[in-house]
């Protein structure tokens, strides 16, 4: 990967929801990191929440910022692993119009490096609804940091080459937009 000087840096608006029983706002390292973070790149935070491990409490966030149009990409942490408190991935994976396999692998290959096997405590996962990015990680600081800074942060760069999330921004909603077929009834 390279970054292609001649295009200009596009900001996005990224929203972070922190899911945690037990953070608040002031003690909320991960969703710090991944703000202090994205305004470091030059993109903007559209929002911040935490909202305790609860699916209809995370959708509840979660799809109002897929309907924001001031929203392009939300970046959870937390809620991932395997406890019975943990439901980020059952609150939002029936969200999805397209799962993103890829960023699952890529995030182990990345975590695998740095922490070994315990990489399998997680369920990273992340898809696309509403035209918007969904990514969500772990809860610990330290997976934010890998996230953003291994994946995410040259991903959601418009002069990442070979290619990056920016540039198919404006395609992501094509299926909402097609004409009907010839023939086809309303």
């Amino acid at each position: 990967m390279a970054i292609d000087e001649s295009k200009s840096f596009i900001p996005l608006n990224i929203a972070v929801l922190t899911v945690s029983d037990t953070r608040s706002l002031a003690d909320d390292k991960s969703g710090t990191t991944l703000s202090d973070r994205l305004t470091a790149a030059g993109h903007r935070l559209a929002a911040r929440e935490i909202v305790t491990d609860d699916v209809e409490k995370i959708r509840t966030v979660v799809r109002a910022w897929i309907a924001d149009p001031g929203v392009d990409v939300i970046i959870t942490t937390g809620g991932t692993g395997f406890t019975g408190r943990d439901v980020t991935p059952e609150a939002i994976e029936p969200l999805f119009e397209k799962r993103m396999d890829g960023f699952s692998i890529a995030f182990h290959l990345l975590s695998h490096a740095k922490i070994g096997t315990s990489t399998i405590q997680s369920r990273a996962t992340a898809g696309v609804a509403g035209a918007t990015y969904i990514f969500c990680l772990p809860g610990s600081p330290g997976a934010c940091r890998d996230g953003w800074d291994g994946i995410l942060a040259a991903q959601l760069d418009y002069r990442t080459r070979p290619c990056n999330f920016v540039e198919i921004m404006p395609r992501l909603d094509e299926h909402l937009r097609r004409p009907k077929a010839q023939g086809a009834t309303a």
